[in-house]
């Protein structure tokens, strides 16, 4: 090439040489028209799209029940909905009208029954408790849309250049049926908290692989025939979707490392006033809250008064979010566990009664702690008094209506034992009244709070109704006080405080 007044010869630049490059050895090594062949065929509606779906959504909600990474993974890999979202891409690298329906028809209707079977197995199941697996897909953030985004260059690339133990790997990375299965258990137990997060969550994965697909697939060649027009509109629609994403999402992650570095300056302020071989049982923080809720237990060699105004003093020159703080004390031996056994053995006569003792023990905090969603561990069994008790793990949406349910039904499956569970702080709801005064269920959800946690309340309302209520409160032997006198056909609860709260 020669230069039009010179004469002399023009170099190519390296972007120009980099692209004839990349076209010739790389795009023209891709046969476009075997690979749209292949999409083609497996993103569309099916029959054994349809049979893949639906063991794909048991497996998924099984393992989110038990719950178990191994049997979630098990789903990961059939991951019936990842061509339809791969079709989605390249019909919009190519701009394919008939391929974007086909697609989108196959990934709405596996949606929806992914959805459904998934509510129908929880609304029938006796395990309805948000596990470790179903709480961390509620809460999506930047770090999903970059594990999407990396996952569907390497699902586009290994679908292009035909390598199907790569496709395997990133059915697992980017996890599409776990999250709509979790969908599916919010709609069960009516938490929409739940819901809308893993929600969230599955269409970050969707948007971000179909956008990233469509970008691998208009580098290698696919979508050529569109005008510059086109390929700009095209450009401009794959940045903005993606940013629609990664604004929210990184504003999640950012509060995430907010409370992570609080969780780690929490759990310092707790332990600094005992003793180095004290340990933390249970460490529940509501960040919801505002202030934050912390409920803490402390396993110790030695009770240390006053403990709890220390951690609050500490907390609050290191933590830089408002904190209601408590810590709970229990005193036992650190010897590996050597105390407890000591004392077992002394109650019940005996080494061979200590270990049957501890088996009882581990059963029922194992059987406890599948219910309340909390480890074995945090489950604190006195197998002498056949009493247990533990703070199930914080519920998103749940009242302590549900917390006293799950207490009912610990005690249901341990025949014998006196069950406690310490529900994380919250708000009392109204309690209606009917023609025979307040309702009894809802004041018993309100005694069975204040006696777990060690509260008092006040009561607003009509006079009358007030009056009847602060009557069964102190029957119950709940301290309470009478608030705002009004009119209206429901009382208002609230917890009274006082100069530990202040």
């Amino acid at each position: 090439m020669n230069d039009a007044l010179s004469g002399a010869p023009v170099r190519p630049g390296r972007a120009h040489v980099i692209a004839r490059w990349w076209r010739s050895r790389v795009v023209g090594d891709v046969h476009h028209e075997a690979v749209i062949t292949k999409i083609s065929a497996e993103s569309g509606w099916s029959g054994a799209y349809l049979f893949a779906i639906v063991i794909s959504a048991g497996i998924s909600i099984l393992g989110l029940l038990l719950p178990s990474s191994a049997v979630l993974i098990g789903a990961m890999l059939i991951s019936p909905l990842m061509m339809p979202i791969i079709g989605l891409g390249f019909g919009i690298a190519t701009f394919d009208l008939n391929e974007i329906k086909r697609a989108g028809w196959a990934l709405l209707l596996g949606s929806l029954i992914a959805v459904g079977l998934s509510a129908a197995f929880v609304a029938v199941s006796p395990i309805q408790t948000v596990t470790s697996e179903i709480a961390i897909r509620t809460r999506p953030n930047l770090f999903d849309l970059l594990v999407a985004l990396l996952s569907a260059v390497a699902g586009g690339y290994a679908l292009i250049r035909e390598r199907s133990t790569t496709v395997v790997g990133v059915a697992i990375a980017i996890a599409l049926m776990p999250p709509l299965a979790v969908v599916g258990f919010g709609l069960a137990t009516q938490n929409w908290t739940v819901l809308g997060g893993s929600l969230l969550l599955f269409l970050t994965n969707l948007i971000t692989i179909a956008l990233t697909a469509a970008t691998v697939a208009r580098l290698y060649g696919f979508g050529a025939h569109l005008s510059p027009a086109q390929t700009r509109l095209q450009g401009l629609f794959i940045i903005v979707g993606l940013a629609a994403l990664a604004i929210p999402l990184g504003l999640a992650l950012k509060q995430i490392a907010v409370e992570s570095l609080a969780r780690r300056q929490i759990r310092d302020a707790v332990l600094q006033p005992f003793e180095r071989d004290a340990r933390i049982s249970q460490l529940d923080i509501n960040f919801d809250r505002k202030p934050a809720v912390v409920r803490a237990i402390v396993l110790t060699s030695k009770v240390v008064p006053g403990a709890d105004a220390a951690a609050v003093a500490l907390a609050k020159r290191t933590v830089s979010i408002p904190l209601d703080l408590h810590v709970d004390q229990i005193r036992v031996g650190m010897e590996s566990g050597a105390g407890e056994a000591a004392q077992i053995a002394a109650a019940q006569g005996g080494a061979g009664a200590s270990s049957a003792a501890r088996n009882d023990r581990n059963a029922v905090a194992e059987r406890i702690g599948l219910i309340v969603g909390v480890p074995e561990s945090n489950v604190i069994a006195d197998p002498v008094l056949k009493r247990a008790t533990a703070r199930p793990a914080a519920l998103p949406g749940a009242g302590f209506a549900t917390y006293r349910a799950l207490e009912q039904r610990a005690e249901a499956a341990v025949p014998g034992w006196s069950i406690e569970l310490t529900p994380p702080d919250g708000t009392l709801p109204p309690v209606p009244i009917g023609e025979d005064g307040p309702d009894a269920k809802a004041l018993d959800d309100a005694i069975w709070a204040a006696h777990r946690l060690g509260r008092a309340l006040t009561v607003s309302g009509p006079a009358e109704a007030v009056a009847t209520a602060l009557e069964r409160l102190s029957n119950a032997g709940v301290a309470a006080e009478e608030g705002a006198t009004r009119r209206g056909d429901t009382l208002t609860l609230g917890w009274l405080e006082t100069q530990a709260d202040r």
